[in-house]
């Protein structure tokens, strides 16, 4: 069914139609907006409550987060500002896919509603003017006819009349044939206006009008077809985004099972527990034998264990006391030293041995570094074209100083760390090793397994201390390559070398 041959006569009804289904278009687009800035408000409000939430770099609740329930809050804080990225992101595309799309359309729909009512006019238009036309001619014809009819009545009067002379008759039979004559021709032009009137009436109810109609109404199946995308566009947009938003929720679900309340327990025992030991009992001072009452009092005054120790106030007996509000808790801390001993006992051993940690590990870098070099200017004094040995010797030179000054630190907490009661860390003897006396492949094998390399090319091995390998070969890697481009490999038969790293193909240990 066709609005051209259904709805011919419902020209009104067709304009009204059309225009109240772009009115909806435009309506739809507007509420889409609204929602847009809904969610770009909802988003900018949590991207402020996250922000305003977030611990400041350096700050006290930045240095909490060691505690897993203090994280967990941190985490949350993150996911919710990816939660919030998604809010965005939503709005975004709804604006993208739905309101600028529809709203590019609905101009377009517009200026072709206008184009096909303009037709629709200017052919009504015609057929009305065709109708004048028909209309004027018809009159004329009558009004031709009916002086026609007054004519020939006039001279058939005149002939019957005996008292009309001949001349008279004669005129008013000439008059008559003349009205006679613009009668048929004004009969002719009337049926000639009516015949062409009828053929346009037919070319425009049968035609012209169910082909504009016709055009609306694909129009209009084209306006709801666009316009149930945007329906169900405004809901993929959300939904697409739906994976993502429930990572963000299953992140929040896992910082909250991530808080262990038994590990966060630990975590404060471990961050501030002192070594102490409880103070003893107060003995007894018997006044009745003569005691000094100002030794005594003095003696009372004296704090017993922790507090002494800490250089906390000596007037005071307990451990707990209020903080006083006109002094910062800076101000009553002992100030920081190299060897940490202003920190409880058990406190100091663990930054001791910390700081040692941290020295092995660079220390652990030099030596790496000064085996690569030493490795390099080998390969350098053997194949002067690759290089000049004695440009390494500014590096190994600083490298060899960086070593000994990182073993003098290395000992000087280690024996800070022995007068705290606590012990070396067994990193430092292995670190002190040069790399040929570290362990032998007997203790190697027992201990960790070779990892295993595949030679991808031909390597001819001339050098020394290189080996030769053909492709395909298997190796054991005994030793990795240190930054220099060789690796050290041994065959099943115990032979050993140095092969470039590129050419081989390293497959971890089985």
């Amino acid at each position: 069914m066709d609005w051209g041959t259904e709805l011919w006569d419902q020209y009104d009804v067709i304009d009204k139609h059309t225009q109240s289904g772009l009115d909806l278009v435009e309506k739809y687009v507007k509420f889409v907006k609204e929602r847009t800035e809904i969610e770009q408000t909802y988003a900018k409000l949590l991207r402020n409550l996250v922000k305003k939430y977030t611990p400041k770099r350096g700050s006290k609740e930045e240095q909490e987060c060691r505690f897993t329930n203090h994280q967990s809050f941190l985490d949350i804080l993150n996911e919710m500002n990816d939660y919030t990225g998604q809010r965005e992101v939503i709005a975004e595309n709804m604006m993208l896919t739905i309101c600028l799309e529809l709203t590019k359309y609905l101009q377009e729909l517009k200026q072709e509603r206008k184009t096909y009512l303009s037709e629709a006019k200017k052919a009504q238009q015609n057929l009305e003017s065709s109708y004048k036309q028909l209309d004027s001619s018809k009159k004329r014809f009558e009004k031709e006819w009916r002086e026609a009819d007054k004519a020939n009545l006039n001279a058939e009067r005149a002939d019957q009349d005996i008292n009309a002379t001949k001349a008279d008759v004669e005129k008013a039979k000439m008059l008559a044939h003349m009205r006679t004559h613009t009668a048929e021709e004004c009969k002719n032009d009337y049926a000639s206006q009516l015949q062409k009137y009828n053929k346009e009436q037919n070319q425009f109810y049968f035609s012209d009008i169910p082909q504009i109609f016709n055009k609306l109404q694909d129009m209009d199946e084209r306006r709801i077809r666009k316009l149930a995308e945007g329906y169900v566009s405004f809901a993929d947009t959300e939904k697409r985004v739906m994976p993502i938003i429930g990572k963000c929720l299953e992140g929040i679900i896992k910082a909250g099972t991530n808080a262990s309340a038994e590990k966060d327990s630990v975590a404060l025992i471990e961050q501030h527990k002192s070594g102490f030991e409880r103070p003893g009992d107060v003995e007894f001072e018997d006044y009745s034998q003569g005691i000094n009452r100002a030794s005594s009092e003095s003696s009372l005054g004296t704090p017993k264990g922790p507090m002494e120790l800490l250089g906390k106030n000596k007037t005071k007996l307990w451990p707990f006391s209020k903080k006083s509000k006109t002094s910062a808790p800076e101000k009553s801390m002992p100030p920081a030293t190299e060897d940490f001993a202003h920190l409880p006992p058990e406190q100091r051993r663990k930054k001791l041995q910390q700081k040692m940690d941290d020295i092995s590990k660079e220390l652990q870098r030099e030596v790496d570094q000064s085996e690569a070099l030493e490795k390099m200017k080998d390969v350098y004094e053997k194949n002067p074209q690759m290089g000049d040995p004695s440009s390494l010797e500014p590096q190994i030179s600083q490298t060899a100083h960086n070593m000994e000054r990182l073993r003098g630190e290395l000992q000087k907490y280690e024996s800070w760390l022995m007068e705290a009661g606590g012990r070396g860390d067994t990193m430092r003897s292995s670190v002190n090793n040069n790399s040929h006396e570290r362990f032998s492949d007997d203790e190697f094998d027992e201990e960790e397994p070779f990892a295993q390399c595949t030679a991808l090319y031909n390597f001819e091995g001339s050098s020394e201390g290189t080996i030769p390998m053909h492709e395909g070969e298997v190796f054991a890697v005994v030793e990795d390559d240190k930054g220099d481009g060789w690796t050290r490999v041994q065959r099943a038969n115990g032979d050993e070398g140095y092969v470039p790293t590129s050419y081989i193909k390293i497959s971890p240990p089985v």
